[in-house]
């Protein structure tokens, strides 16, 4: 699988983005997806991972009830909605992919596919 991240941009504080990872390959719902984000000089950390099916759904707790992960499998892409956004949410995004359980997708170690990352920039 390899990963497509794109949707990053410049929005004021309360407003809203989506970004879109699309994966090729044959295998995208055989795994599950997350996204994760790294502001500057912090370590990257984790935002939120769909299960293969995408019945399953979990979030860090600085996220819940403002974003969104779904996913389409005919499409081969993810996504995370992202409303109410503040500075703090100020990073670069990057879409993964592991054959892990969303428990264990949840640890940034682990992973060994990647999206090249897309810029969120939230102005206050």
């Amino acid at each position: 699988v390899q990963l497509q991240a794109s949707g990053g941009g410049l929005v004021q504080a309360g407003g809203s983005l989506r970004l879109s990872c699309a994966a090729s390959g044959r295998t995208f719902s055989s795994v599950t997806m997350s996204w994760f984000r790294q502001a500057p000089g912090k370590e990257r950390e984790f935002v939120a991972t769909i299960s293969r099916g995408g019945v399953t759904t979990r979030y860090a707790d600085s996220v819940k009830g403002r974003f969104t992960i779904f996913r389409d499998n005919a499409k081969n892409t993810v996504y995370l909605q992202m409303n109410s956004l503040n500075p703090e949410d100020t990073a670069v995004y990057y879409c993964a992919a592991t054959p892990r359980t969303t428990v264990q997708a949840m640890s940034v170690i682990g992973y060994d596919i990647w999206g090249q990352g897309t810029l969120v920039t939230v102005s206050s």
